[in-house]
């Protein structure tokens, strides 16, 4: 195959998933690890995809653009497993805690089987799934009405009224991108509503997001950086960053991802 073809074919590839990893592409083409780079360079130099840590995505989005839950689930898959992986660790039994829409936050739903007397209060339908393919008869999950968006999220006046009645111990919240400027950020503004009435119904916020959210920017601000009182990202977050955030969020949390 002609790299020309190699390339479209990695191209038609990160379309249709969203993203993809060099490991997946090496096995997939049977050509070298600096091979495929190569041919990620060629395609980033075009503005078709972006490069990140282990493999590429569609290029930038606009600030108002929402890719799926399909296309987000295959991007920093790693890295989300780490994260998620520490937010477990926040949870202890008995406690109330909400989970909002994301990739990442239903990787954390499927890690809290064994906690034991949990209350779940979700508007994630994926989320939602996760809990309840795992069911405790101890664990109670609470899942919103609403609007459904291209994220699997509901939203709306009925998801906003169905969680301003609540109050939970802690929140998950999963963002689209985030920056000193413009605090964390989605690009739905339904979602932003709902999310940041899940803030106001917490008594402790924990966002996750991993290093490519920084300084991309969604339509609509959730929350400035301050409010959250833990940040957990991945160790591809760079020095520069990591300084800007540590002096604005009440405790930053960093994992190293295991490739998987």
């Amino acid at each position: 195959m002609l790299a020309q073809q190699r390339q479209t074919a990695i191209l038609d590839l990160i379309r249709q998933r969203g993203g993809v990893r060099v490991s997946h592409l090496v096995s997939r083409f049977g050509v070298s690890d600096m091979t495929i780079r190569r041919d990620l360079e060629v395609l980033a130099e075009r503005g078709l995809v972006d490069k990140v840590h282990g493999g590429a995505t569609l290029a930038g989005p606009g600030s108002a653009e929402e890719p799926g839950f399909a296309a987000k689930s295959v991007r920093q898959q790693a890295e989300k497993r780490a994260i998620a992986e520490r937010a477990a660790s926040l949870v202890e039994p008995g406690m109330a805690i909400a989970l909002s829409a994301g990739t990442t936050t239903a990787a954390l739903a499927g890690l809290l089987a064994d906690v034991r007397g949990l209350t779940v209060v979700t508007n994630s339908i994926p989320v939602a799934d996760a809990l309840y393919q795992n069911p405790r008869a101890d664990q109670t999950v609470v899942l919103t009405g609403g609007i459904r968006t291209p994220s699997d999220a509901l939203t709306g006046p009925v998801a906003e009224a169905a969680i301003g009645s609540l109050n939970v111990d802690l929140l998950f919240l999963g963002v689209h991108g985030m920056s000193p400027r413009t605090g964390f950020t989605t690009p739905n503004l339904l979602e932003a509503g709902v999310n940041r009435a899940l803030i106001a119904a917490s008594r402790r916020l924990v966002v996750l997001a991993d290093h490519t959210k920084w300084e991309t920017i969604g339509i609509a601000t959730i929350a400035p950086l301050e409010d959250a009182d833990v940040l957990v990202t991945d160790a591809g977050l760079p020095a520069e960053a990591r300084g800007q955030i540590g002096d604005q969020v009440g405790e930053l949390m960093i994992v190293d991802p295991v490739p998987l």
